[in-house]
């Protein structure tokens, strides 16, 4: 069976640096949060569902998946998103799992998303990687890649889980703070990783 590492980080923690990294190094990445807005965007069934469940102000005239409409109805309403995460993160599920079967001779497999539980929490991956960085450097990192208000960016970090909450889950750290270099930090983890 192959190992499927679960990579993890706040936004501009630099988990997509330190996947870039991996991938240089031949480990495949599935990108789940690109991989959901693929899905939702071309997968029939998941589109009807979608719309089912939402109206069909969710996609566009033009049939594209209307993320705005869609995160201004779901953002205060718990509920409705909770609900929505259960029409869209199965098929996600079931999407990686095909992936996975497409890499039987890598060392090991790297599962990207924002939002993760522990190893075995009721998922797939064998260990967790959590990239970590200093909230002000983080939002410095967003200010520049997103061009959005450090309060825009307070808001986003403070509907993610806490730090102190990612760290809980993760088996292996990558600090992303300009103070550790994190090639070396992926250099040993590729190799740690293989070797389990």
């Amino acid at each position: 069976m192959q190992k499927v590492i679960g990579i993890t980080g706040g936004i501009g923690s630099g988990k997509s640096l330190v996947c870039k990294v991996f991938s240089i190094l031949g480990i495949p990445i599935y990108d789940a949060d690109s991989r959901a807005k693929s899905l939702m965007n071309n997968d029939l069934v998941l589109k009807e569902s979608i719309q089912n469940l939402l109206g069909e102000q969710a996609y566009t005239s033009s049939g594209e998946y209307n993320r705005a409409w869609v995160a201004s109805q779901v953002f205060n309403n718990p509920e409705l998103l909770k609900q929505l995460n259960t029409i869209v993160h199965p098929r996600v599920r079931q999407d990686s799992q095909s992936w996975i079967q497409k890499y039987p001779k890598a060392p090991f497999l790297l599962y990207e998303a924002a939002l993760m539980k522990a190893a075995g929490d009721g998922n797939f991956f064998d260990k967790v990687i959590v990239v970590n960085a200093p909230i002000d450097l983080r939002i410095k990192r967003v200010q520049q890649r997103d061009k959005r208000t450090e309060q825009e960016i307070r808001d986003i970090i403070a509907r993610q889980i806490s730090e102190e909450e990612r760290l809980k889950i993760a088996d292996y750290v990558i600090e992303n703070d300009e103070q550790h270099p994190v090639l070396e930090q992926v250099l040993h983890l590729y190799q740690e990783i293989g070797e389990i």
